[in-house]
């Protein structure tokens, strides 16, 4: 049995959403856990860390954004941005009845908790940043943005754990033909015909289009400054990320003394949060926050 009940949520221009619920365990009560996948990703991405944050007493909702999973598609591509997907997380947050959550945001996810500090900051009570930044390196982006939304051939769950292999290798060298095709099955989902087809809407790369090389290089700082500021931050990195370098992190660090740093050694982006390291990081980052 699941771990997590399904909750749904309409946001303000009708599209059905989706998140996984995970009750935290009995004890002292603590603030609840916002989960935010990456691009093209879904709330399957957190099935590792989830639980392990529910168990210690925490509830954790893990979303699907927009386009992705189980929430609806957008009728209009161009509402595939930042700023649409935090008034879709406030919307969850006030369905949900919940004031103020620590914010867990991987990639996108991140982006996404910055534009919600940007719309309503006292929501967000703390936030662990997982392989972002306000600044991301142009490379990253280019190599993600070149395979998001393009057609892909895999008509079995083999070619689709292949195809999972061959777009996050370099991020995930260790990972044997086992974790492959768990990861495949966490990203596609049967389509009509029976064959894997990838989850999520092709039209989210159509903002990306749109904006040109703008959309390669945002500067998010204000944004970053405004709520490493407000809230307890953590941010985490993949030891051989190609979206946020080093550099990126060291100026994230000048910026903000006082957010808390992991370095997940042989991982690009974006740290699963199952290895030794992220689980550490975050569990010593949680025991200093309500």
């Amino acid at each position: 049995m699941a771990d997590y009940s399904e909750r749904r949520w309409t946001s303000h221009d009708g599209l059905s959403l989706f998140a996984r619920d995970y009750p935290g365990a009995d004890g002292p009560a603590q603030l609840p856990v916002i989960a935010i996948h990456g691009l093209t990703r879904n709330s399957a991405d957190f099935d590792a860390i989830a639980p392990l944050i529910a168990r210690s007493g925490r509830r954790v909702l893990a979303l699907d954004v927009r386009g992705r999973g189980k929430s609806d598609r957008a009728t209009d591509p161009m509402t595939y941005q930042p700023p649409v997907y935090a008034k879709d997380v406030l919307g969850l947050l006030e369905a949900a009845g919940i004031e103020r959550a620590v914010f867990l945001g991987t990639s996108m996810g991140g982006l996404i908790t910055m534009a919600v500090t940007a719309l309503k900051s006292r929501v967000v009570a703390a936030a662990i940043l997982n392989d972002i930044g306000p600044q991301v390196s142009p490379e990253g982006l280019a190599r993600i943005a070149s395979y998001s939304g393009q057609p892909v051939d895999t008509p079995t769950w083999a070619a689709a754990a292949a195809y999972a292999k061959r777009i996050n290798e370099v991020a995930l060298p260790h990972y044997t033909d086992a974790d492959w095709d768990a990861f495949a099955r966490r990203i596609f989902k049967e389509g009509t015909e029976g064959a894997p087809i990838l989850n999520y809407d092709p039209d989210i790369s159509v903002p990306i289009k749109a904006a040109g090389a703008k959309a390669l290089v945002p500067n998010l700082w204000p944004y970053f400054r405004r709520l490493a500021r407000k809230s307890p931050t953590l941010l985490i990195r993949g030891g051989t990320s190609d979206l946020l370098g080093a550099d990126i992190a060291a100026r994230m660090q000048k910026a903000a003394p006082e957010m808390r740093y992991a370095e997940i050694p042989n991982v690009g982006h974006a740290p699963m949060l199952d290895e030794p390291e992220s689980k550490a990081a975050i569990f010593e980052f949680l025991k200093d926050v309500p």
